[in-house]
């Protein structure tokens, strides 16, 4: 029998602790930077130290962040800082580095090696899978921060990609009137048939007065105060674009108006959804090289 691969799961959030639980069905994984952190995955050996590593892995698991500085890893659960250098010396040189939203400063250090560098953050299948728990985080603060039913709300979403697709079923299936604001007329069209009204973005304005939720995704400043001051004072705002988001949040507040940036809901929703995730993106990728 051959023997297993070893994967180094290091630093990160309680994703990567279910990532390395994934991980172990398959390969021999070992997890450091986890020290301040209770939580147990079998067949995961927890490591204290770097030093404590008996050999060297063919592939390492970062987190998503990689690095908030590109010096150290991004590892809440450690007490001592985890240097990037150290942790690449445990790679063989013919291994790969998994990582998510990996910044220049930290893809310098990584380049450095000898192996192949792959940031799931950007790959497809990772964004996919990732709307499904973005998608019901938003309405479970949705549901949470108002106390009306979701039901007959009227909801705007802007933006039509991955997420609000899924926003788009799953509101539409709890019965609320759904409208899609887009640039592009293939997505308005996509939105028709999805049984939403569909409005340009250029002519939203016209009836974002209407809207008792607003999901916004597009990473622009969409809701500015020309738009702030057309939406009614008890509607709730969600923007789930990536910072700076798409909306003027000072200006909401000073109007009254509730606003929620929420940001990388599914490590915050659902870690053991979002881990596994990110362990299957990473198996993907494997299983692709192999087959060719």
């Amino acid at each position: 029998m051959d023997e297993k691969k070893v994967f180094l799961v290091v630093g990160g959030d309680m994703r990567q602790i279910y990532a390395a639980k994934k991980l172990s069905e398959e390969f021999t994984v070992y997890a450091a930077g986890f020290d301040c952190c209770t939580a147990n995955a079998e067949n995961v050996i927890f490591i204290g130290h770097l030093l404590e590593m008996p050999q060297k892995a063919d592939y390492i698991l970062y987190p998503l962040p990689v690095s908030e500085n590109g010096i150290f890893v991004n590892a809440p659960f450690c007490e001592n800082k985890i240097l990037l250098t150290d942790t690449l010396s445990l790679l063989k040189d013919d291994g790969i580095i998994f990582g998510g939203k990996i910044d220049p400063s930290t893809m310098k250090i990584f380049n450095k090696s000898k192996a192949e560098t792959v940031d799931y953050f950007t790959i497809e299948d990772f964004n996919l899978m990732n709307a499904v728990p973005t998608a019901e985080g938003a309405i479970q603060i949705a549901m949470r921060e108002r106390a009306s039913v979701l039901y007959k709300s009227k909801i705007l979403i802007t933006g039509y990609g991955r997420i609000s697709k899924v926003l788009v079923k799953i509101l539409s299936a709890m019965g609320a009137e759904v409208t899609v604001t887009a640039r592009k007329y293939t997505d308005l069209q996509w939105a028709e048939i999805a049984g939403c009204k569909a409005v340009y973005l250029s002519e939203f304005e016209n009836i974002v007065h209407e809207s008792d939720i607003i999901f916004n995704t597009i990473p622009a400043m969409i809701l500015d105060k020309n738009i702030i001051n057309k939406i009614k004072k008890e509607a709730l705002i969600i923007d789930l674009a990536s910072k700076p988001g798409g909306v003027d949040f000072e200006y909401a507040k000073k109007t009254g108006i509730k606003t929620i940036h929420a940001l990388a809901l599914p490590g915050k929703i659902a870690p053991v959804t979002a881990g596994e995730i990110i362990a299957c993106t990473a198996l993907n990728i494997l299983q692709r090289k192999e087959d060719f």
